[in-house]
């Protein structure tokens, strides 16, 4: 077999038959002309051919240079595109063969392309990686409250051996973190300098200058972003806080204040008019804290405008205290008198007039025991009230007893008269009503007895006890029943003798009728008059230290005897008047404070 030759070996050999050979046949012929030695022309073909030597060798080391440049390159490009696919977390370039084939500027030209497309993505990569990172700093800054930001780039650091989508995600993660809690943060802000404004504006305050003593970045009119950090979240809480704190504190004071207005006027009788111009204070006692809304409704003229007129009412007061408790003590008396209980003695009500002219008694003291007084007045004229309800019936009910009683012993009752027949209805309507007398008695007398037991006191009725008026009315009611009793049995065993008389001597005209005239009238008014007398005395003298008792009986005294002087039946009016009489005395017998 023939050895191999490479085109530029052929190339060689070509150029050394031609020109090359054409050169030297050229020096051998001047050599022959010339008549050159064999030994001078062996050297200087040497010399040649060392020549052409050294110029290959030089022409091959410089294509070693060359091939080990491009060896590096290549490895180098390789490992490049390598650390770029790591640090991008890559595993390959899409299109990019996984090994490469061909000489080494193939390959070189094969990987360029890559690499300068891997180079694009990492700096894209790197300038996503710096944005995220210049927002995170920034928002951070924001919220530690660093009042510069540097937004440079410089100081802004990227690993650019993890340039993967994962530490991107974890970054973008992060910056969106951030992004809420500035959120969060701004809207606290926003909340906290809206309480601020409207604490403000209930107080009667200027928000604007709290908000800008807070941080100047919180007021809008410096036109800086505000200060979010946690520093100024405390601040502004802490601001709230007393801002309610002092609301607080406003509140009570213009509750007492309201009070003590509202006091004041009832006691004093303040007309409508001088209420209504304080009425934004009063409207205030039944509002908690949270309900105080409405702008200026604490602020500090309001205060001191109430303080004032809490003042001059005081002064007010001190001149008008005798007044005001003269109106409470007629007040106690009315209620004294309406449920017929004992009244304060007048002694005690001039010590205390006397107290109040030297001024040796506190005023806010003496009203505040006048409103006990009053209270357990009322207390206990409540409790007395369907006890006294009874006694009422029971008082008209002996109206109708007593009338009845009259009635019945009048001669002409029967006769034909104006007004007769009302007198026979209403001596009907009374004959039901005294046959309730006993049962209303009784029930009047348990329900005193319970009452007494419940409370460990007498029940007086114008300072006479009570029980000892129904027991007394018991009593009489008794013996007139037995007196009555007795009368009957008389005149069963006298009329049979004044027949006898009679058919002895003959009747004369007129002395019947006025013996029976004569009978009704000792059977009647005048057996029934001292039993009523002695009622009408018993009760005077148990009520004779009461208000207007010994007129109110004497009163009733002069009409028993004009009744029992005439010997007739009385006028309606009469009697309408005997009832009101005989009322009035018995409404004298009792007394708030029992033994």
């Amino acid at each position: 077999m023939g050895s191999f030759q490479s085109p530029i070996t052929m190339r060689s050999s070509a150029l050394l038959e031609t020109s090359c050979g054409y050169l030297l046949q050229e020096l051998q012929l001047i050599w022959d002309e010339v008549g050159e030695d064999q030994f001078e022309r062996e050297k200087v073909l040497l010399d040649l051919e060392q020549e052409c030597l050294e110029v290959y060798r030089r022409k091959v080391d410089r294509a070693n240079i060359s091939r080990a440049r491009l060896h590096q390159e290549l490895a180098e490009s390789e490992a490049e595109f390598t650390h770029l696919l790591l640090s991008l977390g890559e595993r390959s370039l899409p299109g990019r063969p996984e090994k490469m084939s061909g000489t080494l500027k193939v390959q070189l030209d094969s990987i360029t392309p890559a690499l300068r497309e891997m180079r694009l993505r990492k700096e894209e990569r790197v300038n996503q990686f710096r944005a995220v990172q210049a927002q995170i700093q920034k928002i951070s800054a924001e919220i530690a409250g660093l009042s510069e930001y540097d937004d440079s780039s410089k100081t802004i650091i990227v690993n650019e051996n993890d340039l993967s989508l994962k530490k991107l995600e974890e970054y973008q993660t992060e910056l969106q973190r951030l992004h809420n809690e500035k959120n969060d943060r701004l809207q606290s802000v926003e909340k906290y300098i809206g309480k601020v404004r409207n604490l403000s504006a209930i107080l009667g305050m200027e928000s604007s200058m709290i908000i800008t003593k807070v941080h100047p970045s919180l007021n809008e009119l410096y036109g800086i972003s505000k200060n979010i950090s946690d520093n100024i979240l405390a601040k502004l809480n802490s601001t709230v806080e007393s801002l309610e704190e002092e609301k607080q504190k406003r509140l009570e004071k213009l509750h007492h204040l309201g009070k003590a207005l509202t006091n004041l006027w009832n006691l004093m009788d303040t007309p409508y008019g001088d209420r209504r111009r304080f009425s934004h204070v009063t409207s205030l006692l039944s509002s908690s804290s949270t309900e105080v809304s409405h702008s200026g409704s604490l602020a500090h003229n309001i205060i001191e405008q109430a303080e004032a007129e809490v003042k001059r009412l005081d002064q007010l007061k001190a001149s008008k205290m005798k007044e005001l408790f003269l109106k409470k003590q007629n007040e106690l008396e009315g209620i004294c008198n309406n449920s017929h209980m004992e009244i304060p003695s007048q002694s005690e009500m001039d010590k205390i007039i006397n107290f109040i002219n030297s001024g040796e008694m506190d005023h806010a003291d003496l009203l505040t025991s006048m409103d006990e007084q009053i209270s357990r007045a009322k207390e206990e004229a409540s409790s007395r009230k369907a006890i006294m309800e009874k006694v009422e019936k029971w008082i008209l009910a002996r109206d109708e007893e007593r009338w009845l009683e009259e009635y019945s012993t009048d001669e002409n009752r029967y006769s034909v008269s104006r007004g007769a027949h009302r007198n026979l209805r209403r001596a009907e309507k009374a004959r039901v009503i005294v046959n309730k007398i006993p049962a209303l008695v009784d029930s009047l007398i348990a329900k005193t007895k319970s009452w007494e037991e419940e409370r460990d006191k007498v029940f007086l009725y114008d300072e006479v006890p009570l029980l000892a008026m129904l027991e007394e009315y018991n009593m009489l009611r008794q013996e007139r029943e037995e007196e009555k009793q007795r009368q009957r049995e008389n005149k069963k065993v006298q009329v049979p003798v004044v027949v006898e008389q009679e058919n002895a001597f003959g009747s004369r005209p007129g002395t019947s009728s006025r013996r029976i005239s004569n009978r009704s009238l000792n059977g009647g008014l005048n057996n029934a008059s001292p039993l009523n007398r002695r009622v009408s005395l018993g009760i005077q003298q148990l009520g004779s230290n009461s208000i207007n008792s010994a007129t109110q009986g004497i009163s009733f005294v002069k009409e028993g005897r004009k009744a029992h002087g005439q010997k007739m039946f009385p006028r309606p009016s009469l009697v309408s008047q005997l009832r009101d009489e005989t009322v009035s005395v018995v409404s004298t017998f009792s007394g708030p404070i029992s033994p």
